[in-house]
């Protein structure tokens, strides 16, 4: 589908409510268009909606007016050179990039990544930063509990003592 057909259909999306749908929509064209920062800013704008930072501060981290707390967050929950270079989801040399302010910013992430991991790395080679990857891959990156969060957990431990419940009930039933 071509970018401006998929950019109408974000519009709708949103103006719709759906914003989930109109998410991604915006992850997928950033994908096929990394290079696009007016793809991204959309991005960080319906992360905004969410009242994520940490996210709208991923998708704006190239961006020189970007927001100092959203940033802060994003660097938080990517706290290593190597994950905020995964997360910045960029592919090719930095010299692509749209803005001077951009560039320089790819080229510091690349090079605290390097210089952390001790050997060169590269955008296009996500093997050549895996090292620093892997020491914390296990983990999720932490955000705040949500109320939807707290429901289906909620929702799966009275789920889960249901079925004990009636298994016990089963084997007692069983014996008698």
């Amino acid at each position: 589908m071509p970018l401006r057909e998929t950019l109408a259909r974000v519009d709708a999306d949103l103006a719709a409510g759906r914003v989930p749908v109109a998410r991604q929509r915006l992850r997928g064209l950033v994908s096929s268009f990394p290079y696009d920062l007016t793809l991204r800013r959309r991005l960080a704008e319906v992360y905004r909606l969410y009242g994520d930072a940490a996210e709208a501060g991923r998708w704006m981290y190239l961006e020189e007016d970007r927001n100092v707390d959203e940033t802060a967050a994003f660097e938080a929950r990517y706290g290593s050179p190597a994950r905020r270079m995964k997360a910045l989801d960029w592919r090719g040399p930095e010299a692509v990039a749209a803005t001077s302010f951009a560039e320089k910013q790819l080229v510091a992430v690349r090079t605290a990544c390097a210089e952390e991991l001790g050997h060169p790395v590269g955008w296009d080679d996500p093997a050549s930063y895996r090292d620093g990857l892997e020491e914390k891959e296990g983990e999720a990156p932490s955000g705040p509990w949500t109320v939807g969060g707290v429901l289906a957990g909620a929702g799966c431990l009275v789920g889960a003592l249901a079925f004990v419940a009636i298994w016990v009930t089963g084997v007692v039933a069983l014996f008698d």
